[in-house]
């Protein structure tokens, strides 16, 4: 059995085209199948578009959650109902197109792989471009993980990758660094990303920055080695300093006046800050870790069998 697990929100305007498409690539490789589809707390007629494209396609489930969790969340309430032997990750927008998924799976066969990505060699859409482009370049620099640069969410995975990575339950979660983390003998697709068919972007550039944020504080010991860095840097600049006064007060040299120690308390001053914002990233995370909350909640689950 295939699962094919989409998070949408607020994409009324998309489902019709989206359930086409997903269900025309699917039966091209498989007849038994399910669509999860994840509702994450829409606020226009996205979920009455689900139950009536769930009235004409019996493999459609639709997971409704409580509210707004979040794509990551939404991807791991997919994962934890999908019923399938294999599981597909995809976006509702359609810039993960559901056309390449027979490619994928068949190259993940033929390959013996237990989980393939899709490696994105470009991005039709220019929005954020040069953003995502700079983090993915970082994040290959500094993450712990390898494999996942200029990759997302877009992917297949079989029931034993999908166990592992379900054991993972931490609630800040960035699926393509889970995903590398767990192993398995893994593969990539590579492709061209498709601009959006239409309406708004739900990808807002705060929220692009706080993914970028989680992933690197998720999954790199970068923000503490800056810390450490500039910690050193500013000693070792601080003890010449200090050398060059003492030299100068033996000489009989007059010192730079209030300039150079309002600049020197204010270079000091900015480092302490640098150094509370990174320690207060990791506190939050351990925080929001501590507190064991649920990392979504379903509203109603709707099932195979039409009502």
């Amino acid at each position: 059995m295939f699962s094919l697990l989409i998070p949408v929100y607020n994409e009324e305007g998309l489902i019709d085209e989206l359930v086409a498409r997903s269900v025309k690539a699917l039966e091209t490789f498989t007849s038994d199948y399910e669509i999860l589809f994840i509702n994450d707390g829409s606020t226009d007629n996205t979920l009455e578009e689900l139950l009536a494209a769930r009235g004409k396609y019996h493999h459609i489930k639709i997971i409704d959650l409580s509210r707004n969790f979040g794509h990551q969340a939404a991807f791991t309430a997919g994962l934890e109902m999908a019923l399938g032997n294999y599981a597909a990750l995809m976006d509702g927008d359609l810039q993960d197109p559901p056309e390449y998924l027979p490619k994928m799976f068949s190259k993940m066969k033929d390959e013996n792989l237990d989980i393939i990505s899709g490696l994105r060699q470009g991005r039709k859409a220019k929005r954020f471009r040069v953003a995502t482009n700079l983090f993915h370049s970082l994040f290959k620099k500094v993450s712990e993980v390898e494999g996942i640069e200029n990759t997302g969410n877009f992917s297949i995975m079989n029931r034993t990758a999908i166990d592992a990575l379900l054991k993972m339950k931490e609630s800040i979660r960035y699926l393509p660094g889970l995903r590398s983390f767990i192993g398995f003998r893994q593969g990539y697709f590579e492709y061209v990303r498709e601009d959006r068919l239409n309406g708004k972007p739900k990808m807002t550039f705060s929220k692009l920055i706080v993914l970028g944020a989680d992933a690197i504080f998720s999954f790199s010991k970068f923000p503490i080695k800056v810390c450490l860095f500039l910690g050193i840097l500013g000693t070792v600049i601080f003890m010449a300093a200090g050398i060059y006064a003492l030299v100068c007060k033996l000489m009989g040299i007059a010192l730079f006046g209030w300039s150079s120690t309002v600049l020197s308390i204010y270079f000091l001053g900015s480092i302490q800050l640098i150094f509370l914002g990174v320690l207060g990233e990791y506190i939050y995370r351990i925080y929001k870790e501590s507190q064991n909350r649920p990392i979504y909640l379903i509203r109603k689950f709707y099932d195979a069998e039409i009502e």
